[in-house]
């Protein structure tokens, strides 16, 4: 049996180390969590520790929801097999092809090889963890209850990435709908329409207004078609700049909190992301006032960040939460602040609030599909106009230039 160099970390944080007798990395870990330690990382004496060959590459792309899923669920995996920290992350980051991902970890795993604590490792990167889940690690530390904080941040990540993916699935169709009408628009006015101009003048016969304008933007057009590519993407670009400001991003939270159509899909999506991280986040055992700052954070629309700031601090005067939200209660469905309130009374806040999350998450679905189905005949009455327009702006002069050739 061999003998075992050590490091590990009780769950108030202290460092220890030393050496123990086991047949294996997953025995000796399972032996220090009896003990009240977490296994840091391990090497069997008179072996030598192999060297990290790989280096952080530069940051190529973004991480999706789906890599944080899968990374998340192997380490909850793995941790609960047993194996070190280290051994762990060492083994998340040869699985992952993301190089960004990958980069994260292995940096992750080193700053835990030298004693940092895995919460600390993580909020260095806070656009691959945000806020909410280095919390909900670091509670997890300090209780010993990490086992139980993997599974609920599994879920937590699952639950959001499926109803963000509900929401594009159902706008995937629509968003066709536009470009094949762009394309089209785009192939009458810089191919048809200039061979009919050069067709009316030769005839030079009297046209109406309305067929002069949209020859006369064909034939720019035609003659400026870099503007069709450049166009769109300056414009693109003017709004994504403008949207990352802070007045851009009020227009548009109150937008859509206002416009008839994308309320309730607003308030309904909003509110089942934040009342998800509420959930997860008291269940885990972190304060309600630190919960509500933390949801606060990672809550999209600016008007749930600050209504949940606002009852941070009423909840510091000793409101509870029912009341302190219920100042902005137009914010949320109907519902949402009363079965809050029977949580308070119950003594069952968090189990009220998972319920609440997976009910409004389906709401959202549903009025995201509803939308959708919306949408298509909108866009199917606007298509047809438009070609209506311009057939009736073709046509009619057409035929008024047959009647002037034959008389």
């Amino acid at each position: 049996m061999p003998n075992y160099r050590y490091k590990a970390r009780s769950f108030e944080g202290a460092d220890s180390s030393g050496t123990m007798q086991a047949v294996n990395e997953r025995e000796l870990a399972q032996t220090l969590k009896a003990q009240g330690l977490i296994l840091i990382d391990a090497a069997a004496e008179g072996r030598k520790k192999g060297f990290n060959r790989e280096i952080s590459l530069p940051f190529l792309s973004g991480v999706s929801s789906t890599e944080k899923i899968m990374m998340t669920r192997n380490l909850g995996v793995m941790f609960s097999t047993g194996l070190s920290m280290v051994k762990i992350f060492e083994i998340l980051s040869g699985q992952t092809k993301n190089k960004k991902l990958q980069a994260a970890l292995i940096d992750i795993k080193e700053k835990v090889s030298k004693g940092e604590n895995l919460s600390d490792g993580l909020a260095h990167y806070p656009h691959i963890f945000n806020e909410l889940f280095v919390n909900m690690i670091k509670v997890g530390e300090e209780s010993g209850t990490l086992d139980e904080i993997f599974q609920i941040l599994s879920l937590q990540l699952g639950k959001e990435h499926e109803l963000k993916s509900k929401i594009k699935n159902a706008m995937t169709y629509p968003a066709i709908i536009m470009m094949v009408m762009l394309v089209v628009g785009v192939v009458i006015i810089t191919v048809v329409l200039p061979s009919l101009n050069t067709f009316f003048t030769s005839l030079n016969v009297p046209i109406p207004i309305y067929t002069k304008i949209v020859l006369v933007g064909g034939n720019f057009l035609s003659k400026n078609w870099w503007l069709l590519l450049v166009g769109p993407a300056a414009l693109a670009g003017i709004v994504y700049m403008a949207l990352k400001t802070k007045k851009g991003k009020w227009v548009l939270d109150t937008f859509l909190l206002r416009f008839p159509v994308l309320s309730q899909i607003t308030k309904k999506s909003n509110s089942a992301f934040l009342i998800r991280s509420l959930s997860s986040l008291i269940a885990s055992g972190v304060p309600l006032i630190r919960s509500l700052e933390i949801s606060a954070k990672t809550v999209s629309n600016q008007y749930f960040a600050n209504a949940l700031i606002a009852a941070s601090a009423k909840i510091k005067k000793g409101d509870k939460l029912s009341a302190a939200l219920r100042e902005n209660q137009n914010l949320f469905p109907y519902g949402v602040i009363e079965m809050i309130e029977v949580g308070e009374e119950t003594g069952k806040t968090a189990v009220i609030l998972k319920k609440l999350a997976d009910f409004y998450e389906q709401e959202a679905s549903a009025a995201v599909e509803k939308l959708a189905i919306l949408i298509e005949p909108i866009l199917i009455i606007f298509l047809g106009v438009s070609v209506g327009f311009f057939a009736f702006s073709i046509i009619q002069p057409m035929y008024s230039s047959l009647k002037f050739i034959g008389s």
